[in-house]
């Protein structure tokens, strides 16, 4: 886990690969990936890297203005998925979030892989960049 500002060159480079390679290329979004969020200060930039220090699986947890935490660009390359990367990024990424209300937005295919980690659906169906996604919410821990 990282800020921004504590990411090395190298590492940054593949943390944003591999957002690129799956999202834009895989994925054909033609969006800003690079939004600007990831240099925020509060920004934590988590991944999990293979063998030879390529990172395999990332996601980024940011503040929201009301407090309450993002995850998004949760990510996992193609040749690594099934292993429970994922799930293991979630979990660290509650640990980051703590006592916070949470909320993301689920490519709705994967909408039951966050309800295993507490989130709901919280609002309509939308497409972004022609891909189906949910709005998610996670209240705070009682």
């Amino acid at each position: 886990m990282a800020s921004f500002a504590e990411l090395d060159a190298p590492t940054l480079y593949g943390l944003l690969r591999l957002r690129v390679d799956v999202f834009v290329v895989e994925q054909r979004c033609a969006y800003p990936e690079l939004d600007g969020r990831d240099l925020e200060p509060e920004t934590r930039h988590l991944w999990i890297e293979g063998d030879d220090g390529a990172p395999l699986a990332y996601l980024r947890v940011l503040r929201e203005p009301d407090g309450a935490a993002r995850i998004g660009r949760v990510v996992t390359a193609p040749h690594a998925r099934g292993r429970g990367l994922a799930a293991a990024l979630m979990a660290a990424a509650l640990r980051v979030v703590r006592d916070r209300p949470s909320r993301l937005d689920a490519q709705t295919p994967v909408a039951g892989f966050y309800a295993r980690f507490g989130y709901r659906v919280a609002g309509e169906e939308y497409l972004d960049e022609g891909i189906p996604h949910v709005p998610m919410f996670r209240p705070a821990p009682a």
